[in-house]
């Protein structure tokens, strides 16, 4: 896979340089970015990390899947994504996390065709660090389906170590919000089991049995996290055609605060609500 412009490179895309903020206000700048998009303003690539660490939990997950009393006295954040999946823990150190935004009807209308466009930056990115990165070559089972790093193993979007047989690297999750799409993905530099499986509510599996199904690219080659974080600003922007870098306009950080208000920071409503009384 190369790092050449991708097949969307001629469209009017914008780099967002890596940003720490806290989970909400990140779930809440994806769907500014994706409303950015749908009323024809530019593209959207960015990183971002999340400050403190954050546990996500995806759009269907229970809260009674977490353990909420272990993630406070850890100092570690919650929210809620707008994508499906389980609870990933983001920790603030060891993972590196990104958005591609795009219109709708510039994607693919299935879904796994759409997911491997817009891998194909990630992609290249880890093997530009000498990972062997793909996707897995075959489904497997769950350890702990609330963990969304524990879950079945997908073809469609799980990346993996080894040319496809090793451990997990990378999650990506897609949503389709009005006429754009967002996907987004953590990126494990280092993995911390313990502090993950913390997180959840009686864990059916063992930070033995994490390592074994979930990998830091530190542990493979010779990096850091900021030579990651470079390497994939630098591969995402020559995918989309060297974008000018840019910053979030004040009318789109009010929107943020905004939907952190009404949404991704209200506890009772959002986090914590029983997600089969969630409106979309």
């Amino acid at each position: 896979m190369s790092t050449d412009p991708g097949p969307l490179a001629d469209r009017e895309w914008r780099l967002l340089r890596e940003e720490s903020r806290d989970g909400a206000t990140q779930m809440a700048l994806d769907e500014v970015a994706a409303e950015t998009a749908a009323a024809g303003g530019p593209r959207t690539i960015r990183l971002y990390r999340w400050e403190p660490s954050c546990l996500s939990l995806g759009r269907h997950q229970h809260p009674d899947t977490v353990d909420w009393d272990a993630c406070e006295a850890a100092g570690v954040d919650v929210t809620r994504r707008a994508t499906g999946g389980g609870g990933i823990y983001h920790d603030h150190d060891g993972d590196v996390s990104y958005s591609i935004v795009a219109p709708a009807a510039e994607l693919p209308d299935d879904l796994m065709a759409s997911y491997h466009l817009l891998c194909e930056p990630i992609l290249a990115a880890l093997r530009a660090l000498g990972v062997d990165a793909d996707y897995v070559d075959a489904e497997r089972p769950a350890l702990h389906q609330p963990a969304c790093y524990l879950r079945k193993l997908n073809p469609a979007h799980d990346v993996v170590a080894d040319g496809g047989a090793g451990r997990k690297l990378a999650g990506n999750a897609q949503n389709r919000r009005g006429e754009a799409v967002v996907q987004h993905g953590s990126i494990s530099v280092s993995v911390d089991a313990e502090a993950h499986l913390d997180c959840f509510a009686a864990p059916e599996t063992t930070p033995a049995a994490f390592r074994e199904r979930v990998g830091g690219i530190d542990e493979l080659v010779d990096t850091d996290r900021d030579e990651v974080v470079t390497t994939l600003e630098e591969t995402l922007a020559t995918w989309a055609g060297d974008p000018p870098e840019e910053t979030w306009t004040d009318a789109e950080l009010r929107r943020a605060e905004e939907l952190v208000a009404e949404r991704y920071g209200d506890d009772e409503a959002w986090v914590r609500a029983d997600p089969r009384e969630l409106e979309r």
